[in-house]
């Protein structure tokens, strides 16, 4: 069997939010969620699982997703409508824009609970 990727556990301070950002930036349907989790599956399978961990403050963690490019355009405004800091740069260096690196557009921005996440529309290899 060849190795894939199954699953991640995302820390949140709120788990309902934290999936509904996800499922509405973008456009996943709500998939079954048990226990501690509240989950979302992308279309290669992968489960985001979103847990709310009995800490006080959450490492930040860095998440990347490949979109095509129409997605990319209507979670980029999505962005833009509520007013979601973003950058082109993942050193925060150049606020409101896109990137054009790779062959494809690239975004950063922060999730509710302070993680990094990463729009691109083409893979880095």
């Amino acid at each position: 069997m060849a190795v894939t990727f199954n699953h991640t556990i995302i820390a949140s301070k709120d788990r309902d939010a934290s999936a509904r950002f996800f499922r509405e930036l973008l456009e996943i349907p709500e998939a079954p969620s048990w226990g501690p989790f509240l989950n979302i599956q992308l279309a290669d399978g992968v489960l985001l699982q979103f847990a709310e961990p009995p800490v006080d403050s959450i490492q930040m963690q860095h998440y990347a997703f490949l979109v095509d490019d129409e997605l990319f355009d209507r979670a980029y405004q999505r962005l833009c409508e509520h007013d979601v800091e973003h950058w082109a740069d993942p050193q925060m260096r150049r606020p409101g824009e896109t990137n054009t690196e790779h062959g494809g557009r690239g975004v950063y921005f922060k999730d509710p609970s302070g993680h990094a996440i990463e729009l691109i529309t083409r893979p880095y290899l």
